[in-house]
């Protein structure tokens, strides 16, 4: 297999994408890399589901202010015009349809943009649903990063969801380490590959009748 994307360089192909001006959610675990690599010369407004509006990037090392966190508990800078307010209203923003874009990771996606990312389905498994479900069908679009195969090899982005729902065709765009997938009406394009990897080895990976745009 060709040399894939680091978590870092799948965060920052995911901030090209996001616009000048939009309200941001980072989910917990990989998004939230995304805050380190957005352009600077954008205005991005990144919003916490536990209370903050103008989050910053990570801090130096030695700088954390553990009173500035995000929603995985990670020490976060603020910006100036940054804004405060109750859980409550953070969750009213995202039911509400205020925010533009979400980046949420995911254990699945399907081809018609199906989300599972709270539980495996696991007995053992502890589910983590935090706002994940009012993320998913509050936000204008949903993207979600993550590896594109599990340990054992088996692809992510499948026909259909074997672990419990998260939200039903919410996914506009999937971020991996070796490709950015588009989940359109008329099929899965392929928009962007990385490390060479060629259209067939992306199908018998997937096993999916991709389309190459």
């Amino acid at each position: 297999m060709s040399s894939k994307l680091t978590r870092d360089q799948i965060a920052a192909r995911v901030a090209q994408d996001i616009p000048e001006g939009a309200y941001v959610n980072l989910g917990i675990g990989l998004p939230t890399l995304v805050a380190n690599h957005l352009p600077a010369d954008r205005e991005i407004v990144l919003h916490t589901e536990n209370g903050m509006l103008g989050m910053g990037p990570a801090p130096a090392k030695g700088e954390e202010d553990y009173d500035l966190i995000n929603a995985g508990k990670q020490a976060v800078t603020q910006v100036p015009g940054t804004a405060f307010f109750h859980h409550a209203d953070s969750f009213a923003m995202m039911r509400g349809g205020h925010l533009d874009i979400c980046v949420l990771g995911a254990f699945q996606v399907s081809v018609q943009g199906d989300l599972a990312n709270w539980h495996t389905g696991a007995p053992d498994a502890i589910p983590a649903v935090g706002g994940a479900m009012d993320l998913a069908i509050g936000a204008k679009q949903v993207f979600v990063m993550m590896e594109l195969t599990t340990r054992e090899g088996a692809s992510k982005l499948v026909e259909q969801c074997s672990y419990p729902l998260t939200g039903v065709r919410c996914v506009a765009r999937v971020y991996t380490d070796v490709a950015v997938f588009d989940l359109r009406a008329d099929g899965v394009y392929v928009i962007d590959r990385f490390g060479g990897i060629s259209e067939d080895e992306l199908r018998k990976i997937t096993g999916l009748p991709l389309q190459f745009a």
